[in-house]
């Protein structure tokens, strides 16, 4: 199979969707990789680095997506990369449909066959592809907060841990599932005072053997949530629906009652966010001002560690590129449910229902689509 990676062009995007190491692995397997130049410039990956695994270094984006069977990205395709997708052709990336019509409208028109990282399942019940974003993007949320939290960033002018003789700030993380607990740790290392808000008694027992007397957890409810976000200091939104747009749990009242200067990171942006005053922004311009609080919305913050993100994504989203490749699409889908749970649109049905749901579309199973 001839798999192509094109060049990143989100706004301040530095990750890729193959190391040279991914593609060597591939090339191995006896496929063809084509790569556009600069691709990897983001992890210090020269075009040359690739041309020693195996790859075929070509100028433009356009060529990679003319050429590839199958293409391999990081973030959902831009406008401009939808145009030059064709019916038959695999797109495995992240894609984030539910809060993005455009996006969607136009991988069914195309007829491609696309993939999302974050629908693929595992045994456990968890994302194996997401977790690692997660993971980054959960310890991102508390540095980030953190600087936000400073004078001339807007904020309150907090310091995270405090100092002997003044309070650290108050830091309330809404979800307690891995970017919930990437915080956590963040934020306890840092000597915060945390608090957990979740549904799930596990989760939170998980947390507290894990944590200790460090954290406070609660069950949440709109009473409880309502009183540790406007205490709080930073709040952190860790909440995550699979797949579907995630719930506007923190209201517009609620943020125009919150502590002047107080902070808010919704990693779940990508999403939709979870507060009603969210709206995404990028590294160029992470920050904006509602009432008073500072919203941080960056829908892609691991791309701002690139060399650590793309390694970890590339350790997770080898196998499946792989056996892709390996297999083809269909049987590959068909042998694996946990990969076939990632299949969000193919050749223009709409194939994952939470995003059926959202946005409109009938909804077809996985299967019916393939032709099993």
């Amino acid at each position: 199979m001839k798999i192509g990676v094109p060049k990143e062009i989100k706004n301040h995007e530095y990750r890729v969707g193959m190391t040279p190491t991914a593609v060597r692995e591939a090339v191995h397997h006896g496929h063809e990789v084509v790569v556009e130049t600069n691709a990897g410039a983001g992890i210090s990956g020269t075009d040359d680095a690739y041309r020693d695994a195996g790859a075929t270094v070509l100028d433009t984006a356009a060529e990679v997506f003319a050429t590839a069977d199958m293409i391999v990205k990081v973030k959902e395709p831009q406008a401009s990369e939808r145009k030059m997708l064709r019916e038959g052709q695999i797109l495995f990336t992240y894609l984030h449909l539910a809060p993005d019509p455009e996006q969607t409208k136009d991988l069914v028109d195309s007829g491609a066959i696309c993939i999302a990282y974050e629908t693929v399942t595992d045994a456990h019940g968890g994302l194996p592809l997401l977790a690692p974003m997660s993971q980054v993007a959960g310890r991102m949320s508390i540095q980030a907060g953190a600087h936000c939290l400073e004078r001339a960033q807007g904020g309150a002018g907090v310091l995270l841990a405090g100092v002997p003789g003044v309070r650290p700030a108050k830091v309330v993380v809404v979800g307690g599932g891995v970017v919930g607990e990437n915080a956590t740790y963040m934020a306890v290392g840092m000597g915060a005072d945390v608090t957990i808000l979740d549904r799930n008694v596990d989760t939170m027992r998980a947390l507290v053997v894990r944590f200790g007397q460090s954290i406070k957890t609660l069950y949440s409810t709109r009473l409880t949530l309502e009183e540790e976000v406007l205490a709080a200091d930073l709040v952190i939104g860790a909440v995550l629906v699979p797949g579907a747009e995630a719930p506007k749990l923190i209201t517009r009242d609620l943020i125009s009652r919150m502590k002047p200067g107080s902070v808010i990171c919704d990693v779940a942006i990508d999403q939709g966010g979870c507060a009603e005053t969210s709206k995404a922004t990028t590294h160029a311009e992470p920050t904006y001002v509602v009432d008073g609080v500072v919203h941080y919305c960056v829908a892609n913050m691991p791309g701002a560690v690139s060399h650590t993100s793309t390694y970890a994504l590339n350790n997770v989203t080898l196998p499946f590129t792989l056996a892709l490749a390996d297999k083809g699409y269909k049987q590959a889908l068909l042998n694996d449910p946990h990969l076939l749970n990632g299949l969000n649109v193919c050749e223009g049905k709409v194939t994952y229902e939470a995003v059926a749901h959202d946005l409109g579309y009938d909804y077809v199973e996985p299967k019916v689509a393939l032709g099993a």
